[in-house]
């Protein structure tokens, strides 16, 4: 539900008072215009009464004058018509027909309302004064009501809503649009390299959806500008670890070393400086590309044992010490070659990390409809306050887990590769060594 602060209620009310004035004044307006459309206009009553003083003189003068009457009426309006008494019997020696009789139960007076529904030309009745007779008449093409109606709704219904409609889009405008162009104006900055905090005052402190948006958006600037710092801070992290083998080369040409001890050295150092580019490069291309992965199902159990038998073959390590407890059927959906660099990653760092004669275990639990992959080893573990450290590129906590040549970039790397997946991943301590979990979806 929407808190009292929601922009939700602001537009409630703007709406709800939009619609209601919309209804109430089409509503008040086309009632109106029914009404005065459905009466006979000034000029049809004043000529049908007109029609009536004459048909009245004719009735006092004879059947012939009536006669006579009828004959010059039929030339004057081409309609039908007849007078007849208070049982609607015709007076004057005129006959009708008994289609004729059946019409004058739909006769209406004059002077009420015309309703919109009778396709044809309506049937109405002019009172005669003093005699209690009526004249009948199929009402003339030209005295039709309803004749301006569509005019009169256009400029009496529509026009009104026209306007309430220009009010709420400006009340709209001046609501949603101008600050969203506030905003706007601000990612445009953003767009120019401008980091600075251009959040206007006026949004910041609203409390509805726009004011987090832009609190948001203020939030993202902070993070680009860390972004930017963690990258000037990996470029100075990568020239002090290029310095570092810089360094003994230079050493290692000052000092009176055999060729083959010189070339051992010096192959040694190359490839660790081309190990550290090659990882920088791939972390800093994750980091800014951020690619989605195309991800497909993984046997979870295959691509562990393809691992273990790289990872035993360079570090020498016997099969034994690498143990999996891995249920049938485990397969998880990642992308084949990301979750194989990541997993391998934690592996080669457990190994490193291990003891003498230590051993690295895998295991797999099924947690709802993901898949729990716990990597363990049983070294010394890592500090507390210090396991979200360790996924940081060149994060090299000596002090704890000793041993090892690394730049600190295969855990910061494997966290990249686990999260483009749409997994997570986190380190745990465990008696003894440290646990690294990799939660991924199930297929």
């Amino acid at each position: 539900m929407p808190n009292r602060h929601s922009l939700f209620w602001r537009l409630v009310v703007l709406v709800a008072g939009f619609c209601l004035s919309m209804i109430w004044a089409s509503g008040y307006v086309s009632r109106y215009i029914d009404k005065t459309s459905s009466f006979l206009s000034e000029q049809a009553r004043d000529t049908l009464t007109g029609y009536a003083s004459e048909a009245q003189a004719a009735l006092q003068a004879g059947p012939e004058a009536m006669a006579q009457w009828l004959t010059v009426m039929k030339e004057r309006e081409p309609t039908w018509l007849v007078v007849v008494d208070e049982q609607l019997q015709p007076l004057g020696g005129q006959s009708l027909s008994d289609e004729e009789r059946r019409r004058l139960t739909f006769v209406r007076h004059y002077d009420w309302p015309m309703s919109r529904r009778y396709d044809g030309l309506p049937l109405v009745s002019v009172p005669l004064e003093g005699t209690g007779a009526q004249l009948i008449i199929q009402l003339p093409e030209r005295f039709r009501p309803w004749r301006n109606h569509a005019l009169l709704t256009a400029g009496g219904v529509y026009l009104p809503l026209v306007l309430l409609s220009l009010l709420f889009c400006w009340l709209l405008y001046r609501m949603l649009v101008s600050p969203l162009d506030r905003l706007r104006r601000q990612a445009n900055a953003l767009r120019g390299n401008r980091l600075d905090s251009l959040l206007p005052p006026s949004i910041a402190r609203r409390n509805d959806e726009l004011g987090e948006l832009g609190r948001s958006l203020e939030y993202l600037t902070q993070r680009l500008r860390d972004s930017v710092a963690q990258q000037q801070q990996l470029l100075r992290d990568l020239s002090h670890e290029l310095r570092t083998p810089l360094s003994r080369l230079r050493v290692a040409c000052e000092s009176e070393l055999s060729a083959e001890d010189m070339r051992n050295r010096t192959e040694r150092e190359i490839n660790s400086m081309q190990q550290l580019v090659d990882n920088t490069l791939e972390f800093a291309w994750l980091d800014s590309e951020q690619p989605r992965f195309e991800c497909e199902p993984v046997d979870v159990a295959a691509l562990w044992d393809l691992l273990c038998e790289n990872a035993c073959f360079e570090a020498g390590w016997p099969r034994e010490r690498i143990q999996a407890q891995i249920p049938e059927g485990c397969q998880v959906l990642g992308n084949l070659n990301a979750l194989a660099q990541a997993m391998e990653n934690i592996l080669r760092n457990a190994i490193r990390y291990s003891p003498a004669h230590g051993v690295v275990g895998l295991t797999a639990a099924r947690d709802g409809d993901s898949w729990r992959l716990r990597i363990q080893d049983q070294g010394p573990g890592v500090p507390e306050a210090k396991l979200a450290v360790i996924f940081r590129p060149f994060a090299r906590l000596s002090a704890a887990r000793p041993g090892g040549d690394g730049f600190g970039l295969g855990l910061a790397i494997a966290r990249s590769m686990v999260v483009m997946q749409g997994g997570a991943i986190w380190a745990e301590n465990s008696q003894p060594g440290l646990r690294l979990t990799i939660r991924l979806k199930t297929v």
